[in-house]
């Protein structure tokens, strides 16, 4: 079966989540020994963890695993970045050896992390949290012509898929995307100003820190592979090729894999927005089972997420990746489940 084939069959495998748990998740939450509304987001993150589950109260997810997508892009020659592309390797060996922050963070959370590999350039030594699933060693220059084939776009999309399906079966309740390729804003950009119909210069910013002159050229790369596609947001695989990365296939993936799982997925920063506008061009009832995380200091991540429907849990200013601020929101995914199942009703409550 062609890999493009089995990913109509995964988005077969997602049904929209449960409104009616959702309902009963927000009566129940009325009835709490509080205020009415008084826990804001917090209440409203629980009705959707009570859709995604179908039960209510929604069970406290106790086994979280980050699953960090690598890749390495093309149009880093042209100078989107100035940091060199070996630094995707360096960063993954960092990974795997317990030394970023995503593996503080995870351990402050108590979450797994998983490496996946779908397109990193150079050649990595084997190693337990590593899953080598290469596609290609990197992608092509967006910006000169598709980034990868459709086929390509969909086996990556499908490893990411298979690593998130894996982790689930072993017991895992919850799913964060992280990633992880030097230039990969770049695309991340071109992709949500190909799903949102928003201008570069709104979806375009500085990644790891670039100066005004290299922001310049990058909201013009972008703009230049957007000339040059002309991308139809109603064929989601055809953009992702034409203008994504690896990892970016990957994460959409995880998306789709936790959904038909009916696992909860929470969102990193802008990379894991971009991948999730790409999913839900391919389901749109994905969506219902995302969580946003954060708000990436990415200028696109605000787009995307607006053009989700979903509002960030923390926003911190960050925007390093890796899984990061997803993971610092995992206590809130717990907390919101735990309030629905814990706190007494007000009914209880003896007054006198």
């Amino acid at each position: 079966m062609a890999f493009e084939d089995r990913v109509t069959e995964l988005a077969g495998d997602v049904y929209p989540p449960d409104g009616g748990a959702a309902e009963r998740a927000r009566e129940r939450s009325l009835a709490l020994a509080k205020p009415p509304g008084s826990l804001g987001e917090i209440e409203d993150l629980g009705a959707r963890l009570a859709a995604i589950s179908g039960r209510v109260p929604p069970p406290v997810p106790e086994d979280p695993a980050v699953i960090v997508c690598a890749g390495d892009h093309g149009v880093l020659g042209r100078g989107v970045s100035p940091w060199p592309r070996e630094v995707t390797a360096a960063m993954v060996r960092n990974f795997c050896g317990d030394g970023a922050a995503v593996n503080a963070i995870a351990k402050s959370v108590g979450a797994r992390v998983s490496v996946l590999d779908v397109g990193v350039a150079t050649e990595l030594a084997r190693h337990p949290r590593l899953r080598t699933a290469r596609v290609r060693p990197g992608t092509d220059d967006l910006s000169l012509g598709p980034a990868m084939g459709r086929e390509e776009a969909a086996r990556a999309l499908m490893s990411g898929a298979g690593m998130a399906e894996e982790l689930v079966g072993s017991g895992v309740d919850l799913l964060v995307t992280g990633d992880m390729g030097i230039g990969n804003t770049t695309p991340a950009a071109a992709l949500v100003s190909a799903f949102t119909g928003r201008p570069p210069e709104e979806t375009t910013g500085r990644g790891t820190g670039i100066d005004d002159e290299t922001l310049r050229l990058k909201r013009s790369v972008v703009e230049e592979a957007l000339a040059l596609h002309d991308p139809d947001p109603k064929d989601p695989l055809g953009v992702l090729a034409a203008l994504g990365g690896l990892e970016h296939a990957a994460i959409a993936g995880v998306i789709l894999a936790g959904a038909a799982n009916g696992t909860p997925v929470v969102l990193d920063g802008v990379i894991s927005n971009s991948a999730a506008l790409v999913a839900r061009a391919l389901v749109p009832d994905s969506t219902g089972y995302l969580v946003a995380g954060h708000l990436s200091a990415e200028p696109g991540a605000s787009v995307a997420l607006e053009h989700l429907g979903l509002r960030p849990l923390l926003d911190l200013g960050l925007r390093l990746g890796e899984g990061t601020g997803g993971l610092l929101a995992v206590p809130l995914v717990r907390a919101a489940a735990r309030v629905l199942g814990e706190m007494a009703l007000l009914e209880d409550l003896e007054l006198g």
